[in-house]
């Protein structure tokens, strides 16, 4: 959907729709806008208590040419004194689902009521991209290409045009990530991943893939173990984007491109969503995408361990010992632990790479659902300047984070009998115990881990994030290195 401004009289604007967002109790505020006739009409529709500007109430009402839009769409906010940037984003996300439904193609929006509120419409309009969103590559009868563009009325000014910039390249950087996401694995193997990075290698971005026999030169036998029952190859990919002075961020995602569990293989039932078991991959893609075409003034390494983990007759077993790129060797204790060990060789490639900072981002552990319900990103580190930035990005985006201990009794539940340390110390304390098992690893380098298990994939509809993959931590990261010096 492109997005563009024109200051004009909503009166006056040719669309299928226009949107008058208006708060509970305050719905007189926008109707001169919009001319008497339909100031009329739309009082009535108040009076009778049709529509009271509830957040996300929506009521869409015909013109019968009282104005040039042929219909208008009354978008509640909620109460004037609860509303936020991200009960405006939800209100965008509940209008565009609504209007691109109804097979509408050109919308506008009336962003005055908003900017007397002293809120940018930049939120509405990411929350309407990002709902508009559809993925039917595999589906026979295509949907209809929904909502073709929406008319931001408002003043235009420098900072306006910048804000809806950077939300369209956020939305459509999102979107990206959901494709890779949402894309089975016979199609999204880990060599199809590589393409892709590939693919993002121009200008100031290049990529590196080792191969198998690279890997094993490395030393990065934790990694390795995890492709060992699939007969596709493991690829480890490496980008690098410079964009600006000083050392660089790195930024790792989780990339198993399908999680079987291996030889302690999970329950049948829900095994097929195990194809976003990558989404920490294509996040970190996504991110480096991003910085590449919106030019940020940093330097970034995206690292992607990528591999399939399924129980082949070569597989690893419970009980296997590895060793890692630093030397440090592992007892697999389960097979399903697999993220982890990942993971470990990759945060100690990225070290020898000298970053300023570390940040590892995972569809991690199952026990993360369980003490964050579907609502938060639990997050774990060793720097509180860091910890505080995401805190910071997470409450703007509202892709939340919540930071959870990293005491150092944890690492006794990780100690084996006959390795240095062991894949999994059991359902005690999982969540924090995987995250301390790659804190062994990132020493005394600036890490932050983002365990988005909870939250990668959706089973119900949000007013802006349909089911399936939600593209979460696109956002946050990309706002986090914005804001980086």
């Amino acid at each position: 959907m492109k997005v563009y401004l024109k200051d004009i009289k909503e009166a006056d604007c040719a669309s299928d729709a226009l949107i008058l967002p208006l708060c509970e109790g305050d719905a007189g505020a926008s109707l001169k806008y919009i001319g008497p006739a339909a100031g009329s009409l739309i009082k009535k529709i108040i009076s009778s208590g049709e529509f009271e500007g509830k957040h996300n109430q929506m009521t869409l009402l015909h013109t019968s040419d009282m104005i040039r839009p042929d219909r208008i769409l009354l978008a509640g906010l909620g109460r004037k004194k609860e509303i936020s940037r991200e009960k405006i984003r939800q209100a965008g996300g509940k209008a565009a689902s609504l209007l691109a439904g109804l097979g509408l193609k050109d919308i506008a929006l009336s962003a005055r009521y908003l900017s007397s509120l002293g809120h940018l419409p930049s939120d509405f309009v990411e929350g309407s991209l990002l709902a508009v969103y559809k993925f039917s590559k595999y589906k026979s009868d295509k949907e209809a290409k929904g909502l073709k563009s929406m008319m931001v009325i408002s003043r235009p000014d420098k900072h306006l045009r910048e804000s809806i910039k950077w939300v369209t390249a956020l939305a459509s950087t999102v979107n990206f990530a959901k494709d890779l996401i949402n894309t089975p694995s016979n199609d999204m193997t880990p060599g199809r991943l590589a393409d892709v990075a590939k693919s993002l290698a121009k200008g100031k971005v290049s990529v590196r893939v080792l191969e198998r026999k690279d890997s094993e030169r490395e030393g990065m036998g934790a990694y390795l173990s995890v492709s060992k029952g699939s007969v596709e190859p493991p690829k480890f990919i490496v980008l690098r984007y410079n964009g600006g002075d000083g050392a660089p961020v790195a930024l790792i995602g989780k990339s198993i491109t399908f999680d079987s569990g291996g030889i302690s293989i999970k329950p049948g039932e829900g095994m097929e969503k195990m194809k976003y078991d990558m989404a920490g991959g294509a996040v970190v893609l996504a991110v480096i995408r991003l910085a590449s075409g919106y030019k940020l003034p940093l330097n970034l390494i995206g690292i992607l361990p990528a591999a399939e983990n399924l129980p082949g007759g070569s597989a690893s077993k419970p009980g296997d010992i590895v060793r890692t790129i630093n030397g440090k060797t592992v007892e697999i204790i389960n097979t399903d632990a697999e993220g982890r060990l990942a993971l470990a060789d990759a945060i100690g490639y990225a070290k020898k790479l000298k970053p300023k900072a570390i940040i590892d981002i995972a569809t991690l552990t199952g026990a993360c659902s369980v003490a964050l319900g579907n609502e938060a990103i639990a997050m774990m580190g060793n720097d509180d300047p860091l910890i505080s930035r995401m805190k910071a990005a997470g409450d703007e985006t509202y892709e939340r984070v919540w930071q959870m201990p990293l005491y150092e009794e944890y690492g006794e539940y990780i100690k084996s009998d006959i390795a240095d340390i062991k894949n999994t110390g059991g359902k005690t304390g999982s969540l924090v115990t995987a995250a301390y098992f790659l804190k062994e690893f990132a020493g005394e380098v600036p890490w932050v881990h983002l365990d988005i298990a909870s939250v990668a994939w959706a089973d119900k509809d949000r007013p802006y994030t349909l089911k399936g993959a939600t593209g979460v931590g696109v956002r946050l990261l990309s706002t986090l290195l914005k804001e980086m010096k």
